[in-house]
């Protein structure tokens, strides 16, 4: 078995692991928003290329835990601490999936012009990259008020994202010529939507390693 210290530092690997995740998938979503307002083909295909980095990221994480799982046998929080980093890093790696049908909509935009200027699908994806790093930081820190946070701001995307179907299905009905692009990005906004609410699962997540006890945010 492997002395306490050394598995501290494989510990602290892990965290650091899933922190360079999060930043990957914020900046992936940043990009992919940008890419789609600028109907930009040529970012979104680069940000479909970066997906093997995530996927990566994913695989160091698994094989970490699991040799820690391994050769140590952890109990306690201690094994609670490598459950989660494999559920942190497998919520990360679908937003970052997620991240990427948005680009590969605007693949499937080339050479269109947006049917409306995009007002509500940047602002709920600012609200969801924030929650990204705070759900983030919720784990790094074993913040659950920050934790719990995500259950109220999952609830602001899901009136977002309401109001986005309701404008798009207006739009459809006033301009049927708009029906598959407007389609498109009712798409994205489920895409947005669901990262929210894998960063919700993180907040879950956070509360179950420091309590032994997982909640369901959302109730």
């Amino acid at each position: 078995m492997i002395q306490r210290k050394e598995f501290d530092q494989n510990l602290e690997d892990l965290r650091q692991l899933l922190r360079k995740m999060g930043e990957h998938v914020e900046h992936a979503l940043s990009e992919a928003i940008s890419a789609l307002k600028a109907l930009d083909t040529d970012l979104s295909k680069k940000i479909v290329e970066r997906d093997v980095i995530l996927n990566e990221m994913e695989e160091q994480v698994m094989d970490l835990g699991s040799r820690l799982i391994v050769t140590q046998q952890p109990v306690a929080k201690d094994l609670r601490r490598i459950i989660v980093a494999f559920k942190i890093s497998s919520d990360l790696e679908r937003m970052g999936d997620l991240a990427i049908d948005i680009a590969k909509v605007t693949i499937r935009l080339e050479g269109q012009t947006l049917i409306k200027p995009l007002v509500d699908i940047p602002k709920m994806a600012e609200l969801v990259m924030a929650m990204v790093r705070e759900s983030l930081q919720s784990y790094l820190d074993e913040n659950t008020d920050l934790a719990y946070k995500m259950a109220k701001d999952d609830d602001e995307v899901d009136h977002l994202y309401s109001q986005i179907i309701r404008d798009l299905y207006s739009h459809m009905t006033e301009h049927p010529d708009t029906l598959q692009q407007a389609m498109l990005l009712t798409l994205v906004g489920r895409y947005i939507e669901r990262i929210a609410d894998h960063a919700t699962n993180i907040g879950e997540s956070t509360v179950y390693l420091v309590t032994g006890h997982r909640p369901d945010l959302n109730q």
